[in-house]
């Protein structure tokens, strides 16, 4: 009863002009930095904490935590309107969004995105403010065994990904994988398949390989086809904002992908990429057309979009009730924070509990005011499908390489983006499915520095002494098993 006084107090405090246009802009920079690929939520937080130095502890923490909100839903513009994610948790929304948005529906593309987030990042925040506490002891239970497994639960969901030909599937998430260990060792720090090249020291930076295999790959796939007819939304009609009935349809999908979003978010390290592909695969499996995702389902946007926004308030659930970050942008928070002298912790709640229902409320007001402005930014947004092919993909190109040198003020990252444009269209263009590449990418780093933790933890069978570990990796043998046989059954009844 008292954290919902407190709540409430903190909430009426921040109805005055100077919290509310420290939120809006808070917002706006987020949706900013979110829709330009080479700036992820963690750079857009992080390039404004110099901004918050003269600012008091608390409008600094809320103008950043906005920013944070709004920069996983500001990905999604570009990835529906010309399938350049502008974060790499954004990925998973453009497998559906950008099919559905040249059938002209990028209206509900777009509005499915927004009002997913806006109901992921409401569950994500609720489950903060009241399981702050038992959630992240709970995450703390994972050593590196139970990390290893939920990677590879992560990687069966590549079984469900490659359609009906599962090989093919197989082989791109195991070229993501090899291009994981391209760099230094990250255990014995020793070079391995660098051939000489400095460049190539810490492995190939994710966001330029992001542009290259789902933008540029699309432009030159486009290109080869010498199809330069304008591709515009159609009539007004098809362009309309959802109605309520369309989102009270999706209303199970965006449950779902907000409860895993939640979850996966709280786990330090995971985030909100992992939560998406978790998520995009469960409601592909909950789907009774699973063959049609990939094409233009609501459901994927509505899937990736709640997800990727609940896991904001999961990956803040460790930071402030234990000081660990559960995510890279939660890490620039947590020390934007220390930097004004205030220490994440459980003593955080007993020392400034009004800093806290300060940040919680300012989640939810900023979350409506995401949803407001998202709404007021549609029609802009939806023109960006009209334009005809001749101006987009040069526009496309330019942005992709500016995007792509953004990242380290670096050419050779350009160079990167370039040369995996070429084989995303390589690979599209001989029927390789690019989503499990992506995902191999993702998880590969992952799965292997905790695998190797815990072998030299525990010994070669590390992985089946502990429990949730166990759990974890049945359920992914199950996951990987049966889109494969349900595959092998559907071809033996197309034969007969």
């Amino acid at each position: 009863m008292q954290g919902l006084i407190g709540l409430l107090k903190a909430a009426g405090s921040l109805m005055s002009l100077q919290p509310l246009l420290l939120i809006t802009a808070g917002i706006i920079v987020g949706i900013l930095a979110g829709a330009m690929p080479g700036v992820s939520p963690s750079m857009g937080v992080a390039l404004m904490v110099p901004f918050t130095y003269a600012m008091d502890p608390s409008l600094a923490l809320i103008y950043l935590a906005a920013i944070y909100l709004a920069a996983n839903y500001g990905g999604s513009i570009t990835a529906v309107t010309i399938n350049t994610p502008g974060t790499p948790s954004a990925v998973v929304t453009a497998f559906d969004g950008y099919p559905l948005a040249r059938k002209g529906r990028a209206g509900e593309a777009l509005g499915v995105s927004l009002v997913a987030s806006f109901v992921g990042g409401a569950i994500g925040i609720i489950v903060l403010m009241l399981f702050s506490a038992p959630l992240a002891k709970a995450a703390l239970k994972f050593w590196p065994a139970e990390y290893f497994s939920l990677a590879v639960m992560g990687l069966s969901s590549i079984a469900s990904m490659g359609g009906q030909n599962a090989l093919k599937s197989a082989i791109s998430a195991v070229l993501g994988l090899l291009i994981c260990t391209i760099g230094m060792d990250p255990i014995l720090g020793v070079r391995r398949f660098t051939f000489g090249n400095v460049h190539l020291f810490d492995g190939f930076e994710f966001i330029p390989v992001l542009i290259g295999l789902l933008a540029l790959s699309e432009v030159f796939v486009e290109v080869e086809k010498f199809d330069f007819r304008a591709e515009s939304v159609g009539d007004s009609a098809k362009a309309k904002w959802p109605s309520f009935v369309y989102y009270w349809k999706l209303r199970m999908s965006m449950l779902r992908a907000s409860v895993i979003g939640t979850i996966v978010g709280i786990f330090p390290g995971a985030g909100a990429t992992i939560a998406t592909f978790i998520s995009y695969d469960m409601e592909k499996r909950f789907s009774s057309t699973p063959e049609e995702f990939g094409q233009g389902m609501p459901e994927g946007v509505a899937a990736a979009e709640a997800s990727n926004s609940a896991s904001v308030g999961g990956a803040l659930v460790p930071m402030l009730t234990l000081g660990i970050p559960g995510s890279a942008t939660a890490a620039v928070l947590m020390g934007a924070l220390m930097i004004h002298n205030l220490q994440p912790g459980p003593e955080l709640f007993t020392k400034s509990p009004e800093l806290i229902h300060k940040l919680f409320a300012s989640l939810l007001i900023g979350n409506v005011i995401m949803l407001i402005l998202g709404l007021g930014g549609s029609r802009l947004w939806i023109k960006v499908t009209k334009v005809k092919k001749q101006i987009l993909f040069p526009l496309i190109f330019a942005f992709a390489m500016i995007g792509s040198y953004a990242v380290n003020s670096s050419m050779w990252d350009v160079g990167v983006c370039l040369g995996f444009g070429v084989i995303g269209w390589l690979l599209k263009r001989y029927g390789y499915s690019l989503p499990p590449l992506v995902l191999g990418m993702v998880l590969g780093g992952m799965a292997e520095v905790n695998l190797r933790r815990a072998t030299m933890m525990f010994g070669p069978t590390a992985i089946f002494q502990r429990s949730g570990s166990v759990i974890l990796l049945l359920i992914s043998a199950l996951s990987f098993a049966i889109p494969v046989l349900q595959a092998r059954r559907a071809k033996t009844k197309a034969r007969t």
